[in-house]
């Protein structure tokens, strides 16, 4: 996906996309399962980043890495087309990931395709994490779960996370405003950490 570099982020000495190499973003989710409201807000956030800067956009989900995911207990035993999700996860300039709430966590399967990245490419990387669940109760899983298992693979995961409640949507979507709010913010702030990342490589002299 590729949209127009706004302001105020256009101006802040970042070369058109003509003369730097293109910011990649992929989304995450751990939904077994479409349509998925974790899907849904992954999607509304690659859209937040795209709307504050020019970016190249993929989204995956478990249900994108095949039925031997499960079964892998190395890269080595995944499919070719499951460890290229893999590659785009770890090359990418900014990452957003989401679970959808089980038992007050993440899901196994989102924590196993964590397992099979590489630690140290997702060291400084910019990450936004989100979740989704039933209710409010849920709300703490994106700082009591998904902010450690970052710092564990020191990312630098953005201040403002994103969880949403069933509550929060209509037809499948994210609605609700503050919702909607935090999204934009978090976009926002994604992409102002990805553009700091590679400014040395993409500025003008």
């Amino acid at each position: 996906m590729q949209l127009d570099v706004p302001a105020p982020l256009a101006t802040q000495g970042f070369n058109s996309m003509k003369d730097s190499r293109p910011i990649r973003v992929v989304g995450f989710s751990g939904n077994t399962h479409r349509p998925s409201k974790t899907q849904a807000l992954v999607s509304a956030l690659l859209a937040a980043v795209s709307d504050t800067v020019k970016v190249e956009i993929q989204q995956y989900d478990i249900l994108d890495f095949g039925d031997g995911l499960a079964n892998a207990f190395s890269r080595e035993q995944l499919s070719g087309a499951a460890e290229t999700i893999l590659d785009d996860i770890e090359r990418a300039d900014g990452l957003i990931l989401a679970s959808p709430t089980y038992k007050g966590s993440y899901s196994g399967l989102f924590k196993h395709v964590i397992d099979l990245l590489a630690p140290e490419a997702l060291a400084n990387k910019p990450v936004i994490v989100g979740a989704t669940g039933g209710g409010l109760r849920h709300a703490l899983i994106v700082e009591h779960q998904l902010r450690p298992l970052m710092g564990f693979f020191s990312a630098n995961t953005i201040a403002t996370s994103v969880y949403a409640s069933d509550a929060e949507f209509e037809g499948g979507l994210p609605s609700a405003p503050p919702l909607r709010e935090r999204i934009s913010a978090a976009g926002t702030s994604l992409a102002g950490l990805m553009i700091k990342n590679i400014q040395p490589y993409s500025c003008a002299d």
